[in-house]
């Protein structure tokens, strides 16, 4: 390009104008620095040794030249790209020249491109050559006659690239080009890679002189010859820093890297001007404007929460198929070697090798229990077979084989069943434990329960600095839904997976589908409903109405197991139209209970080895004269299964029935005294429902009458006027003694009836406590106290109430009759003080003397 009128004056070492710029007279004028001092040019000629790092006159980095001699630069010799493996090997000046001298036209052979690049015709000669692999190009000095300048040599290499182009393999789309140097290069090996932007720093060319800042028009007219300019800012006026400089972005960083090559150290005079300015030149890394990034960070309160839904989009998108993936297998059991076609083949062929006989014992007991729940097992079988939209509901006192009868006789055989055990769940310590065990319940994997704690403290950090709730963190009761929705989903499919295109109801939908085939729904087994109902509450409601969905929708059958009696209070929040398919699962009959304990018995026959080889602990004839202690034993322990069970282990070690029963009756009375009579008194209290002095008055009462009407423990002063923190409410302390097994509360057509023992056992339990002297005189003194307690608190208020009356101005008829009752009150109360002092009195001595 040749430029119009430019305003500069560039200072060349001999006087005339630089060569490059011959043609171009019209737009610039010269004059020499010769006579000034100023030529860059005056250095002791040095050869080079290596150019792997800085070079040149005392190492400066710098190329010095003779009279009649110039540079040249040469672009696109090197890949870019490529730098890093390419400064692996050493590249020597004198190597180099040789090899240029006996190059060949290789297009593979850097050397050889810049060989080709010079015409034959040009009257040079080259002396050294110098790559810079990190431009990727190379410096080329050479001389050339007296009867031509260096400008027209630059000529005539231009016209020739243009008229000949030369690519490189590695770069095909774009050709070598070469310029004459004009300032003095700087050969540095510095970690600093090219850029397209170039900043165009204006240095004094001496000392005593200040620089003078070229405006936009210069530089464009000095670099536009290099290549294509995208833009050219100057140094704000108001800007304090110095040196001045200027930034020069051109569209290609070759274009940047072949007009620094050439400029850098050049010294010219702008018009006008009176001082000479030298360019110092310097890539700088451009900032590009990311408005979007911009616009994204000073937005936080749209942007965080798109970010957030985004996230839980992804995260349905990917992980909520992979989920119901894990959770159908886990239904279907498709993975476990039990199940496989091998594995049964296999326990068929050596069932009688590996089947040992503690087995047979166990599966004799069931079997004998399972026979006497015939007519549960068909009518549990049956409603599984029928439509209909309810909840069935085993209910039990723990130990009466709820689990085992479900699992083992009713659900026997069948594929697809889930079993929830709430238990495990209840149990886990934090959320995330809570998530986790519910997640292993359903085979809800993978789950990522450690992640709501980070993301718990993400939300918190940015709701503090934007005020934005970010909503990253979930609460449990939404990942709990998020378990049970997706676990509904998977076992919707497995319900449809046996569905097939040429069934006769084909054409039905899906819905219509289970609707019609109740035997294809899955079944869903919850064990353990309610157990400590007080503590997580939100779990059992989240999965009464998730159990509720299934039912409702047709998706699976839901059995409910549960120990609690207020279980319908809970589950009629769920279906609050429907009335559940109830079971209830009582004690065995002595027959049974007998019939239960010489089933696991009778195996053991005389002369029977055990399998270390020793004899039995008992023989068959020792246990079948005991046997004639058993009925008596039966009747004290009664029929609940753990204690049939416990009782014939005890029976196996060698212990006789009565020993048995009377060690489990003490063991029974110890957990009793432990539990509810001898509990500290403090911020436990608060949390319970019931005190000590109530539990021993139903303990006191159950042992002599064996059964208790429901309205008259209510009415009791120990429960209608508890003075102990949290037990003031006689009906949730009766229901929260009932829940832990202390005693059993019998209905009567829907309303409680009757309180009983909470166990059989504890029938006898609670006679072997009275017949402990110091255990009933320690408890009817804390009794009597509590009774004293309250009296005394009926005549304060008498008392005050009185007061109140005697306060009048004037005592009228009206009030004689309150005032003879509340005197009537205040005696009664006292006489009942005075009676319990006395018998308060006599449990004290008892204590005194008993050890």
């Amino acid at each position: 390009m040749t430029p119009g009128r430019v305003p500069l004056r560039p200072l060349a070492r001999n006087g005339s104008a630089p060569p490059f710029l011959a043609t171009a007279a019209s737009a610039f004028r010269y004059q020499s620095l010769v006579a000034a001092g100023l030529s860059p040019w005056r250095c002791p000629a040095r050869r080079w040794e290596s150019t792997s790092g800085a070079a040149g006159s005392g190492k400066t980095g710098h190329i010095d030249t003779h009279p009649k001699e110039s540079i040249l630069f040469f672009d696109n010799i090197f890949p870019l790209k490529l730098t890093s493996v390419l400064l692996m090997r050493a590249w020597e000046t004198s190597d180099i020249l040789e090899r240029f001298n006996n190059a060949s036209l290789s297009f593979l052979n850097p050397i050889g491109l810049v060989k080709r690049a010079i015409p034959r015709t040009a009257p040079i000669k080259v002396t050294e050559i110098i790559p810079r692999l990190k431009e990727g190009g190379a410096y080329v000095k050479f001389t050339y006659p007296d009867n031509m300048s260096a400008a027209e040599i630059e000529d005539e290499l231009v016209r020739s690239l243009e008229n000949k182009p030369i690519k490189p393999w590695f770069n095909p789309f774009r050709s070598i080009k070469a310029r004459l140097v004009l300032g003095r290069p700087w050969l540095e090996d510095l970690h600093r890679l090219p850029k397209s932007r170039l900043k165009v720093e204006f240095v004094p060319a001496k000392d005593s002189e200040l620089p003078a800042e070229l405006s936009q028009e210069s530089l464009y007219s000095l670099f536009r010859r290099y290549g294509k300019i995208s833009d050219i800012i100057s140094q704000p006026s108001d800007s304090k820093v110095l040196p001045r400089f200027a930034y020069v972005d051109f569209v290609l960083v070759r274009d940047a890297i072949l007009a620094r090559s050439c400029v850098h150290g050049f010294v010219l005079q702008e018009e006008g001007s009176r001082t000479a300015t030298r360019l110092r030149l310097s890539y700088e890394q451009r900032v590009k404007p990311h408005h979007i990034w911009n616009w994204i960070t000073s937005h936080p309160r749209i942007v965080i929460p798109i970010v957030a839904a985004f996230l839980a989009a992804f995260t349905v998108a990917v992980f909520d198929p992979i989920r119901e993936f894990f959770v159908k297998i886990h239904v279907q059991k498709s993975f476990e070697i039990t199940n496989s076609r091998f594995y049964k083949w296999l326990k068929r062929q050596t069932w009688d090798i590996f089947t040992f006989r503690k087995h047979k014992d166990d599966d004799a007991g069931l079997s004998a229990l399972f026979a006497h729940r015939k007519d549960l097992i068909d009518s549990l079988q049956n409603a599984l077979l029928e439509t209909v939209e309810t909840f069935i509901v085993v209910h039990g006192p723990r130990g009466s084989g709820s689990r085992e009868l479900i699992m083992d006789q009713v659900l026997a055989g069948r594929r697809d069943v889930l079993l929830v055990d709430c238990r495990q769940v209840v149990e886990a310590r934090g959320e995330a434990g809570t998530i986790r065990k519910l997640a292993n319940q359903v085979g809800y994997r993978p789950v990522f329960s450690w992640a709501n704690n980070l993301s718990s403290m993400i939300d918190l950090a940015i709701q503090g600095t934007t005020g934005v709730k970010t909503g990253f963190s979930e609460t449990l009761e939404s990942q709990i839904a998020k378990i049970l929705q997706t676990t509904a989903g998977a076992l919707k499919d497995v319900a449809l997976a046996g569905r097939k295109k040429d069934d006769k109801d084909a054409a039905l939908t899906d819905d219509a589908y289970l609707e019609a085939h109740p035997e294809r729904r899955p079944v869903v087994v919850i064990d353990n409903f309610l157990h400590k109902s007080d503590e997580k509450g939100i779990i059992y409601d989240k999965i009464s109405e998730w159990a509720a969905a299934l039912v409702q929708s047709s998706i699976a059958h839901v059995i409910f197991l549960t120990t609690d009696t207020s279980y319908s209070k809970s589950l009629s929040k769920s279906l609050p139209d429907r009335m559940f398919h109830q079971i209830t699962l009582g004690d065995l009959t002595p027959d049974v209970a007998k019939h239960f304990v010489v089933s696991q018995l009778e195996l053991d026959e005389p002369g029977k080895k055990e399998e270390n080889g020793n004899p039995p602990a008992v023989t068959g004839s020792q246990l079948r004269k005991d046997l004639q202690e058993l009925d008596q034993c039966i009747d004290a322990l009664g029929g609940r299964l753990t204690d049939l069970q416990v009782l014939a282990r005890r029976l196996k070690l060698g212990q006789s029935p009565k020993k048995a029963v009377s060690d489990i009756i003490e063991q029974s009375a110890s957990e009793i005294l432990r539990m509810f009579l001898l509990t500290n008194k403090g911020a436990n209290e608060r949390e319970r429902k019931w005190s000590t002095e109530q539990a021993w008055y139903l303990i006191k009462e159950i042992a002599t009458k064996e059964s208790l009407r429901y309205n008259e423990v209510l009415l009791s002063s120990t429960f209608s006027s508890s003075t102990t923190p949290g037990a003031s409410n006689a009906e949730a302390a009766i229901e929260s003694l009932s829940n832990a097994e202390l005693i059993t509360v019998k209905s009567h057509h829907g309303r409680p009836s009757t309180i009983r023992a909470g166990k059989p056992v504890y029938q006898a339990a609670f006679k072997r406590l009275l017949e402990d002297a110091v255990v009933r005189a320690r408890m009817d003194l804390a009794v009597l106290s509590e009774l004293a307690k309250i009296e005394a608190k009926n005549i304060d208020k008498a008392e005050g109430e009185l007061s109140l009356l005697g306060s009048l101005p004037s005592q009228s008829y009206q009030a004689e009759d309150r005032v003879n009752y509340l005197l009537a009150k205040l005696q009664s109360s006292q006489q009942k003080i005075a009676a319990y002092e006395k018998e308060m009195a006599v449990l004290k001595e008892v204590l005194a003397e008993e050890a």
